[in-house]
């Protein structure tokens, strides 16, 4: 459920991303209003993943413009972002395996720096942190294992605490690369359930996954992307009845159809 924002927390206008002669993403309009879930799908290739890298600071755009809460971001390095409220999370797991979840948090959670995140680790940590874990666990719903190291944990909640690691940092917006990987039926609907309370506690949200019945039933709004470009947007119930969805994004077909419809 979106809860009613004050403009446009992300903006992006023209963004284009090359690697060498190939072009990745071209000329892409997206915007995340604040308080909104926001989807973005596509077929492998489509230029997803180098959307986001392109938005938080991983690979600098070849064109275009990034605004983050209305200031100009395009050129801003990563953790610059980060500070700012914008964090991210990866497709693949890596998490401290020697650090407790707790502990993995807490480093995430630290806005001082390594030194700084290390001696909370050892000492007890400042209010504000404590504070920050404690929400991102109950989030993600791994108060049970917080004092459990992720190799002791399933695939499925290791990737929740890649996003419980994103949501310590009290970001404004996270965006969430394919946090539904590896889960199960059960696992992907109580993330589901999680993130559509985001907005409610202050943090927007773009979700990028393959899992099409976590992405129209948690967005408010949804961008389809195909070899680079906004081939559809709008509203969940929109997306599954558009031609050039079911066509480009699945294939086509009575099975594209049956796999939009969830």
């Amino acid at each position: 459920m979106s809860v009613p924002g004050h403009g446009e927390v992300l903006v992006a206008e023209g963004l284009r991303v090359t690697y060498g002669g190939v072009v990745a993403v071209d000329g892409v309009d997206l915007s995340v209003p604040e308080g909104h879930v926001v989807g973005l799908i596509g077929p492998n290739g489509a230029g997803k993943s180098s959307m986001i890298d392109a938005l938080t600071g991983y690979h600098p755009p070849s064109g275009g413009q990034v605004r983050f809460g209305g200031q100009d971001i395009t050129r801003l390095r990563p953790h610059l972002r980060a500070r700012r409220g914008l964090a991210r999370t990866f497709q693949s797991i890596e998490l401290f395996d020697d650090l407790t979840v707790e502990e993995n948090l807490l480093v995430a959670a630290d806005r001082t720096g390594v030194f700084g995140a290390l001696r909370d680790v050892v000492l007890p940590a400042r209010r504000a942190a404590r504070d920050d874990i404690d929400w991102a666990l109950e989030a993600c719903g791994l108060q049970d294992v917080a004092g459990r190291l992720p190799t002791e944990l399933s695939h499925g909640r290791r990737k929740l605490v890649g996003v419980a690691r994103a949501l310590a940092q009290r970001p404004r917006l996270v965006l969430l690369d394919e946090p539904a990987a590896g889960l199960d039926t059960d696992e992907s609907l109580e993330l589901g359930r999680r993130l559509r309370s985001m907005p409610e506690q202050g943090v927007s949200v773009l979700l990028v996954d393959h899992d099409m019945g976590l992405v129209l039933s948690v967005c408010d709004h949804v961008h389809v992307l195909d070899f680079g470009r906004i081939i559809a947007r709008g509203t969940p119930a929109e997306i599954r009845e558009d031609p050039a969805v079911i066509a480009a994004y699945l294939g086509g077909g009575h099975h594209a159809e049956a796999q939009i419809a969830g």
